[in-house]
């Protein structure tokens, strides 16, 4: 099969320019102006339109196995590439946890049948499942994921000696979710003294403070130094954590790299008031000076990625009182969508926001030929159009659990298509119900 993508502009590498693409199977074959339509089997006029690479979300929780009843695998991935994302990594603290090989690769075996975007499975570590975790496979398991701050599910590794002997033992990258649980403890108790369970959330962010993410991640950071390790600290939430990274070299030759989530970049605590428990995500969405922070540091390069973390709950679970309401929230149909949107109120350029959605994801986890527009590159691909504005409604929504914190909010760019492994997915607003996504392979030795 052969498909012909005319007179795009091609947003890739920091350039702008306007070509034609050939998509030969599953693979870019050529990129060129003038290509004859003669050589494909189906042409696509995308004048007008921008053409990026497909998007690489390096942290979701897409609820399978053990808790569909908020989200499964085919339903997220559907929502995924109607959202240009179309590749993705999902985290282990499904039911049961992927903590063994075995359980991990029954993850792989739900991806193969049911995603229709690329996927990937983190492998988990515990406080004793290091001989577990050695014998992960890096070429084709994303990372290894630590809960240094328990969050949704039961995976706390809190033992020092069992952490300095997974960062001592393993090349892979270890990704990490950094609070500290004894700063989050006390802060908890102190609240519930006063109101009980019913906790306002407006206090989540002084609960799950700046000195709980700075304490955890800033004592990550000295094991990696100290180790040797690759780490990847997840979800920043707080200006004072960035200063904990670099950007006088070079992403390929970084050891220690960083992660933003959107929700960080777009809430701060004084949205508590109307969002209420809709925007509690562990680490908290912090302050107005926390959010500035991060936006400096993602655009000075010190922070690398910007991810999801989508993590749906039922509309049901999240009016709970606040000890027993989840934290987390579905994202992964409208990051790009609200990244363009702040590429239009002119905080970041396009070129950045593909660098860091989709070059970045793919460099920092070593993906194996994708997330560039590039001839020999998979076909993982999404066509946008800038002026096409429409509304976060509770009609468009794709997420099994049927909300998301954005409703209401208008967008001026429109996801038209999305390409997985050459195929057209995703056809304004028609999903093609073959799937084809595949296991993602990283280049590692």
């Amino acid at each position: 099969m052969k498909s012909l993508i005319k007179n795009a502009k091609i947003v890739n590498e920091g350039q702008i320019f306007e070509s034609d693409l050939l998509i030969e199977n599953d693979l870019i074959s050529k990129i060129a102006k003038n290509i004859p339509e003669s050589e494909a089997d189906k042409v696509i006029d995308a004048t007008g339109k921008y053409l990026l690479p497909g998007v690489i979300d390096d942290q979701v929780h897409f609820r399978e196995p053990g808790l569909t009843h908020k989200g499964d695998i085919a339903s997220e991935s559907k929502s995924a590439i109607a959202g240009g994302v179309t590749s993705f990594v999902d985290q282990p603290n499904t039911v049961p946890n992927a903590v063994t090989q075995e359980l991990l690769e029954e993850k792989y075996k739900l991806g193969a049948e049911k995603s229709y975007a690329n996927y990937s499975f983190s492998m988990g570590g515990t406080n004793d499942n290091l001989e577990e975790v050695l014998k992960t496979n890096p070429k084709n398991v994303s990372a290894i994921k630590l809960f240094l701050g328990s969050s949704t599910g039961n995976m706390l590794v809190d033992n020092p000696e069992t952490l300095e002997k997974i960062f001592s033992s393993t090349k892979m990258l270890i990704c990490v979710h950094c609070e500290d649980e004894d700063t989050i403890k006390a802060n908890t108790e102190k609240y519930k003294a006063e109101y009980g369970d019913d906790i306002p959330v407006k206090f989540h962010h002084l609960i799950r403070s700046e000195e709980a993410c700075y304490k955890s991640s800033s004592k990550a950071i000295e094991l990696a130094q100290k180790t040797g390790a690759r780490l990847h600290i997840f979800h920043l939430s707080t200006a004072k954590e960035t200063a904990l990274f670099r950007n006088d070299i070079p992403l390929k030759d970084k050891k220690i790299t960083a992660e933003v989530c959107v929700h960080h970049l777009t809430f701060t605590n004084d949205d508590y008031e109307t969002k209420g428990s809709l925007i509690k995500w562990n680490p908290a969405v912090k302050t107005q000076a926390d959010k500035d922070g991060l936006w400096e540091a993602l655009l000075d390069d010190r922070i690398d990625v910007i991810a999801t973390d989508h993590a749906p709950h039922t509309w049901e679970e999240k009016q709970n009182l606040y000890t027993s309401c989840p934290s987390g929230a579905p994202l992964v149909q409208h990051s790009l969508p609200v990244m363009l949107e702040n590429y239009h109120n002119e905080k970041i350029s396009l070129e950045k926001v593909v660098e860091k959605m989709c070059h970045n994801p793919a460099i920092l986890f070593e993906v194996d030929k994708r997330g560039f527009v590039k001839e020999g590159y998979k076909a993982d691909l999404v066509l946008v159009d800038m002026d096409n504005p429409w509304t976060i409604e509770k009609d468009n929504i794709l997420y099994k659990c049927g909300w998301s914190p954005l409703e209401g909010t208008n967008l001026k760019s429109k996801i038209t298509q999305t390409f997985v492994n050459g195929h057209l997915a995703y056809d304004n607003g028609v999903f093609s119900e073959e799937k084809h996504g595949e296991r993602l392979e990283f280049d590692r030795e």
